[in-house]
Parts: structure tokens; C-alpha cells; sequence
């Protein structure tokens, strides 16, 4: 019984960092990844973690491009880090740093059809600038990006949270 308890303490804190990871939606809840959506807005009321997932949801006329920051300027889609296309894409954010996505239809981009989404380093601030590898990082700014507000983000951490400390509980009990 102590062999499996340990085995489940150990599954259990693999598991921890998942367990705190969310989903976003792009554009936000049930939005496609479409023309007309100031998705520059929707990113700056959403707070990214390590681990965190972009979900893209979007009609065969659209794509998802990952690219450089330089690119991502001009809407260049000549050299994409990772293209992805088929109406649905999930986007792991793996480290910190700025990830940059734009649509590939001609106009697109240019219309506004873009997002750059920017993971903390472990401090809450920004990384420093990556040297031009991906992900690409903004140069440090003075000004401050507004607080997430409140919504289900912070709901679905807390019950994460919850849901591991309950495990971790349980694990516990087992262990004796």
C-alpha cells in the first residue's frame, strides 16, 4: 500500500504543472478565427503561463501561421516558423516569450487577422529579447499591460488547484 502511494505522489507532482495549464480560445469564447476581431485587445485581457494552450477554431479560408516578429510586422508569410491549417489548431506555450500568429489569406494579416501573445518569464515581466530566435520577445517598455480581468481563467486555475491539492490529499492518506 506505501509502494502505491508513492507511485501516485509521484504521478501526482509530474502532473502539477498540467494541471495549472488553461486553454484560450482566440478571440475568446466560441470566436473564430475571422476577419473583423481586434484580437490584439482580446490578448491584452488574457493572462498566458507557461504550458498554457491557444486554441484557433477558423473556416478552410483561413490559416494559422506562427512567424517572427519581423514578419508578424509586415505580414510576411514567405518563411513561417509553423503553418497549420484545417479549421481547427491547438498551440502549446511552451516557454516564455512572445509567440506570433498571423492568417495567410491574401489581406488577411493586413486587415488585422493577427495576434501576438506574450508569456511571462517567472518574475511576471517579460523576458528579455530572445536575439531574433522564436519565440521573438518585444523590447523591454515602460508602460505596463492592464490586469486580466476577472473571469473564468482565474475560476479554472482555482480548480485546478483545488483538484491537486484534493489528489495530493488522498495520496497522502493512502501513503498511511
Amino acid at each position: 500500500m506505501a509502494a502505491m502511494g508513492a507511485i501516485l505522489i509521484a504521478f501526482m507532482l509530474a502532473a502539477l504543472p498540467a494541471a495549472f495549464a488553461i486553454q484560450h480560445i482566440v478571440g475568446g469564447s466560441d470566436q473564430l478565427w475571422v476577419q473583423g476581431v481586434d484580437y490584439d485587445k482580446w490578448a491584452q485581457g488574457e493572462k498566458f503561463t507557461v504550458g498554457d494552450t491557444l486554441l484557433f477554431t477558423y473556416s478552410s479560408l483561413h490559416s494559422v501561421y506562427q512567424v517572427t516578429e519581423t514578419n508578424y510586422g509586415s505580414c510576411n508569410t514567405d518563411s513561417p516558423i509553423k503553418r497549420n491549417s484545417g479549421g481547427s489548431t491547438t498551440v502549446t506555450l511552451p516557454t516564455p516569450g512572445t509567440y506570433y500568429f498571423i492568417c495567410a489569406t491574401g489581406g488577411h494579416c493586413a486587415s488585422g487577422m493577427k495576434v501576438a501573445v506574450t508569456v511571462p518569464g517567472a518574475s511576471g515581466t517579460s523576458p528579455p529579447s530572445s536575439g531574433g530566435s522564436p519565440p521573438n520577445t518585444p523590447p523591454s517598455s515602460t508602460t505596463s499591460s492592464p490586469p486580466p480581468p476577472s473571469g473564468s481563467t482565474g475560476y479554472f486555475r482555482t480548480v485546478n488547484c483545488l483538484v491537486v491539492m484534493f489528489s495530493l490529499f488522498v495520496a497522502k492518506v493512502m501513503w498511511f
